[in-house]
């Protein structure tokens, strides 16, 4: 049976959803399209976002029309859910750096700033390694890249293949760190725990009773950052090309049914 937080909803499924191409354009606010959309979703079923970046970037996405990511979703997951909201409150969250250790953190750090330095890439800006609570973002042209370097970028990445190449190379280094990497967004890839990819949210809600969990995301491909959680047999996953996508798939199976 469904927590009682949640019985008053009509439909006792949970719905999670990726941020970036899925619920708004890649590092873009959403559109007004799609707060409505999610506020008439609330009435009807339970609402979480499941994202890769820290609380605040995405905060700052979902913040239109008066629009609060960690009030307005009854489950607000940051960084694949080390940081964690339930209905406005904060869970027990976790840390990278207790995990990995100060010296090993430094030792592969330093060898992914050197990799950077030697790759040959179309323009390089800044912030290159993002330490955030639950692991590291690392970005070979940085994420102080315009919108318009961000999408040039990720067309060049699509033919070269600089990030997969980069995964590999750090997967054969650092075979003994325990570490999972995962190709998302446009011009990066993270870099965290084994097991603490997408999934990590799902230990705060499966004793929540829903009768189904659905996922949309769109790096739902093996080495995507939505992979894991798409396949996990606690869910349904749903591949979106873009959040136009996740409106149309969403009024199909939840509003229009």
């Amino acid at each position: 049976m469904v927590s009682s937080d949640f019985a008053s909803r009509p439909i006792k499924k949970l719905v999670l959803f990726d941020v970036d191409d899925t619920l708004t354009p890649a590092r873009q606010p959403a559109s007004p399209e799609m707060i409505t959309l999610l506020r008439e979703l609330r009435e009807k079923v339970t609402i979480g976002f499941v994202g890769g970046s820290d609380l605040p970037k995405i905060s700052g996405q979902l913040a239109v029309a008066g629009f609060n990511a960690t009030q307005d979703f009854d489950f607000a997951f940051a960084e694949n859910g080390l940081t964690a909201y339930r209905l406005g409150k904060e869970l027990p969250s976790q840390s990278f750096i207790k995990f990995l250790g100060e010296d090993r953190y430094k030792t592969l750090v330093n060898f992914i700033l050197h990799y950077l330095a030697d790759m040959d890439v179309p323009v390089k800006r800044g912030t290159f390694v993002e330490f955030r609570n639950g692991m590291i973002n690392v970005s070979p042209i940085g994420r102080n890249a315009s919108i318009q370097e961000r999408h040039d970028f990720n067309a060049y990445d699509k033919i070269h293949k600089l990030r997969a190449a980069f995964v590999s190379t750090l997967q054969d280094k650092f075979a003994s760190y325990g570490l999972t990497y995962s190709i998302g967004g446009q011009i990066s890839f993270d870099i965290f725990p084994a097991g603490w990819d997408k999934t990590y949210a799902l230990r705060h809600v499966e004793a929540e009773g829903f009768e189904e969990i659905h996922f949309f995301g769109d790096k739902t491909f093996k080495g995507g950052n939505d992979h894991e959680i798409y396949e996990d047999p606690r869910t349904i996953g749903h591949t979106v090309e873009s959040p136009l996508d996740t409106m149309r798939i969403c009024k199909d199976l939840f509003l229009n049914a």
